[in-house]
C-alpha cells in the first residue's frame, strides 16, 4: 500500500527518446490490450489501493476518460494478467492529454496489484507502452506522478523518464522542488544524485 502519509506535490517526468524494447513477462503472467468488462477490475485495483473513495468512483472515471470515444482508441489501455486465474493484476493506458492547448502523449494510471508486486510487471507494462507510443510515432510522453510513488519513479528514470525542473502539461503545476527535497528523503543517496543529475530545464 502507498504511504499517504508523505506530503503530496506534482512530479512531472518526460521521456523523449525510446528505442523498440523486447518485453519480458515472467512466467505465469501475460500482457494484452482493454477487453469489455476490464474497466471493472480495473477500478478494484485502483480502488484497492486508494486512488478513489470507492469502486464506484473509480469505474466512472474510467467510463468517462477512456470509454466514450473511438473504441479504437482502447487498444492502447495494457492489462497484466495472472495467465492460471486469468486475474487482472495490473495495468497502464497510453493515452493523451493537453498541452498549450495541443494533444499531448501522457502515460495514465501505471499500477500493479500489491500482491503481485515484485514479478517485473511495473516494468512489463511501461515499456509495452513506450513501444506502443512509439510505434505510433508519438513521443515525447510525460507523466504526472506524486513522491508517495518514489519506487515508481525510480523505475520511470530508469527507463528514460526525466524529472522535468519547469515543463508541464494539463492542469498541473510543476513542483519540482518541493518534489526533491521529500524524494531526498525517501531514495537512497546515489538514486537521489542519480535523479537530480538527469533532470531537465
Amino acid at each position: 500500500m502507498l504511504d499517504r502519509s508523505i506530503p503530496y506535490c506534482n512530479v512531472i517526468m518526460k521521456c523523449t527518446r525510446w528505442d523498440k524494447t523486447s518485453v519480458q513477462v515472467k512466467d505465469g503472467y501475460s500482457i494484452r490490450s482493454y477487453r469489455p468488462g476490464d474497466e471493472a477490475a480495473w477500478a478494484r485495483l485502483e480502488h484497492g489501493i486508494g486512488d478513489f473513495d470507492s469502486y464506484e468512483e473509480a469505474l466512472s472515471y474510467f467510463t468517462r476518460t477512456y470509454l466514450q470515444g473511438d473504441s479504437q482508441e482502447l487498444e492502447r489501455i495494457f492489462f497484466a494478467l495472472e495467465t492460471a486465474s486469468g486475474q487482472v493484476c495490473g495495468s497502464v493506458a497510453s493515452w493523451r492529454d493537453l498541452r498549450n492547448g495541443q494533444p499531448i502523449s501522457s502515460l495514465h494510471w501505471l499500477i500493479v496489484d500489491p500482491s503481485h508486486q515484485g514479478n517485473g510487471l511495473g516494468k512489463a507494462l511501461l515499456q509495452t507502452a513506450m513501444n506502443w507510443y512509439l510505434e505510433a510515432s508519438e513521443l515525447p510522453v510525460y507523466l504526472h506522478t506524486q513522491p508517495w510513488s518514489f519506487r515508481a519513479i525510480r523505475l520511470y528514470a530508469g527507463q528514460g523518464f526525466r524529472m522535468q525542473k519547469t515543463d508541464t502539461f494539463s492542469h498541473y503545476e510543476n513542483q519540482y522542488s518541493q518534489a526533491m527535497d521529500t524524494l531526498q528523503e525517501l531514495l537512497p543517496q546515489e538514486a537521489y544524485q542519480r535523479l537530480l543529475q538527469q533532470s531537465e530545464d
